[in-house]
């Protein structure tokens, strides 16, 4: 009997990544966390809305992912926005380190899931987008709707 390997349990995605930024290309890391961080994130408890990454020494490091203190801790529980550092291969962390250096872009997390028990973020090398951009991307979003709509209304 062949079980998925590939099976993925998406916890958290940030849906502001795609509104705020042009995401370039994707990555995918692992987390050195806590065991009250692994049972709260489990538990859904997890919000990346305004974290980011960044190469601090050497090492890639997550700022500002909060994770919501569980709820069966006790006084062992984890602090929830305190910097966790991500688990990559050198030889892309200075690929990384390069690129937001000279180019100016930013390193986002995109979703946050476990993939085989283990925790995994989906990082996006990002490039900030101008207020015409999102103007831009709001009205494709209502032109589909829309298109959508009638279609549905049509084939009642």
């Amino acid at each position: 009997m062949k079980v998925d390997k590939e099976a993925i349990k998406t916890v958290a995605k940030n849906k502001k990544a795609y509104h705020e930024f042009h995401i370039l290309e994707t990555m995918e890391a692992g987390l050195v966390l806590q065991g009250t961080e692994v049972k709260s994130i489990r538990a859904g408890l997890a919000n990346l809305s305004d974290a980011y990454a960044r190469v601090d020494d050497g090492k890639l490091v997550l700022h500002g992912m909060e994770i919501s203190p569980y709820s069966h801790g006790n006084y062992m529980n984890h602090e929830p926005k305190r910097p966790r550092t991500l688990l990559m291969h050198r030889r892309e962390i200075l690929r990384l380190m390069v690129k937001t250096h000279q180019k100016g872009l930013t390193l986002i997390p995109v979703a946050l899931y476990f993939k085989r028990g283990l925790a995994k973020i989906e990082l996006g090398l990002a490039q900030g987008k101008k207020l015409y951009d999102k103007r831009e991307d709001l009205k494709k979003k209502d032109v589909r709707r829309d298109l959508a709509r009638a279609m549905e209304r049509k084939y009642r």
